[in-house]
């Protein structure tokens, strides 16, 4: 992509109604724009990385056999009024239309995939079976607020999946878990596994996936020898406590977002719509039912607040919009341009994503301004002290180390 073209431009101020670190950079770096409180759209560079994201995701469900739907996200009220969240929920958006219907927008997905699995779900043989969905979620929050951490439009990951017995359910729940882990691994977080409570999903204690960020909307325990992580909301722990678990760590206090949730749903959903299998001795039971949502443009938050600097955004490679980001400094020098774009033509032969500054005009120290604060993990100059050295100069966003490398090396890299 030559930047010259790319729709959105770098601003130097962060907007005066934005006070979270993700949205002041991402708006300035042009991944998102405001249109109110808790609404984003996603421009060029944020899209990319949300479908990075959403790979990451849809890789990792797939691998423990779940399997991909999209369902309608207008939803009439009437599966709402059988479970009884059309009054329960206070976040759920309610719509009349022109007909005197009543609808909502959907905020999660219980009562539409439950009666979609009983029509396919008969007997113990269908049983287990997970599907998942990655689309936009609509929730009416008094208080939209962290940026994309916390909003009234957003992307999530939600999976539903049925079982025969709740040994069955905690065998998957285990699997989806490690998954859950290697996702947020791989978006370069690394994440706490936290008891919470279930809220208003189920009676039942439930389990988020905590990444530590001064910019968490929850406060957790978790120790400091061990894996044992709780919610601070639902325990009479405190700071400082000795661990129950492993007995040998103290609790330590922390701020956290919440990047994921696993919610064990029993059966109270089929039992509200009457959802029954035959089982092996040919009698009707319930399904055991579970819940596992993932944030996706609150991970994208996540990842932008934790990971950023100073300098501005700083994505891991898995995530980032581009792999790498190829400048051009003197581009009224015909030389230095004519290398940059050969350099640039091979990249992209060789598959590599690539945002390729070439704008005229502009100085070198602005171009490494905005290259900073967009945050692609490597940077190639190319300039007439390159030329003179018969080398590019590469500087690595995470680390700030700088290298230089012929061009066959840097190439080579990309094979």
């Amino acid at each position: 992509m030559l930047q010259s073209q790319l729709f959105t431009k770098t601003r130097k101020e962060a907007p005066k109604d934005e006070v979270t670190t993700n949205a002041q950079l991402l708006i300035r770096a042009g991944f998102v724009h405001k249109e109110m409180a808790g609404s984003y759209s996603y421009l060029p560079l944020g899209r990319r990385v949300l479908l990075q994201i959403e790979s990451i995701v849809r890789d990792e469900m797939d691998r423990i056999g779940g399997q991909e739907v999209r369902m309608a996200t207008l939803q009439p009220s009437e599966p709402w009024k059988q479970t009884g969240a059309w009054d329960k929920v206070d976040v759920i958006f309610k719509i009349n239309s022109r007909t005197e219907k009543e609808y909502t927008i959907g905020q999660s997905a219980e009562e539409i995939v439950t009666p979609i699995a009983q029509e396919y779900v008969r007997s113990y043989k269908d049983l287990p079976v997970a599907v998942y969905q990655i689309g936009q979620k609509y929730r009416d929050e008094l208080r939209a607020k962290s940026g994309i951490m916390r909003g009234r439009e957003f992307s999530m990951k939600d999976m539903y999946s049925f079982h025969e017995t709740q040994e069955d359910f905690d065998r998957f729940y285990a699997i989806a878990k490690e998954a859950y882990l290697k996702v947020y691994k791989r978006c370069g977080l690394v994440a706490k596994v936290t008891e919470a409570s279930g809220g208003s999903f189920t009676e039942k204690l439930s389990y988020e996936f905590m990444v530590l960020t001064g910019a968490g909307e929850d406060d957790i325990l978790y120790c400091d020898a061990c894996s044992y992580c709780v919610n601070a909301e639902i325990t009479k722990q405190q700071e400082a406590d000795a661990c129950t678990r492993c007995n040998k760590g103290t609790l330590a206090r922390a701020k956290a977002s919440e990047v994921g949730n696993i919610f064990d749903l029993g059966i109270k959903y089929p039992k509200d719509f009457g959802f029954t299998y035959k089982n092996k001795e040919g009698e009707d039971a319930y399904p055991i039912m579970g819940c596992f949502g993932i944030g996706i443009t609150r991970l994208m938050g996540v990842i932008a607040e934790a990971l950023s600097d100073d300098g501005g955004l700083v994505w891991p490679e898995s995530v980032a919009p581009y792999r790498v980001h190829l400048i051009s400094l003197a581009t009224d020098d015909l030389e230095v341009s004519s290398t940059a774009n050969l350099l640039y033509d091979a990249l992209l032969d060789l598959g590599v994503d690539v945002l390729y500054d070439e704008r005229k005009g502009v100085s070198a120290g602005e171009k490494f301004n905005d290259s900073d604060l967009i945050g692609i993990p490597l940077r190639v100059i190319v300039s007439k002290k390159t030329l003179a050295e018969g080398k590019f100069e590469i500087k690595h966003r995470a680390s700030g180390e700088s290298e230089w490398v012929s061009r066959e090396d840097l190439l080579a890299r990309f094979v």
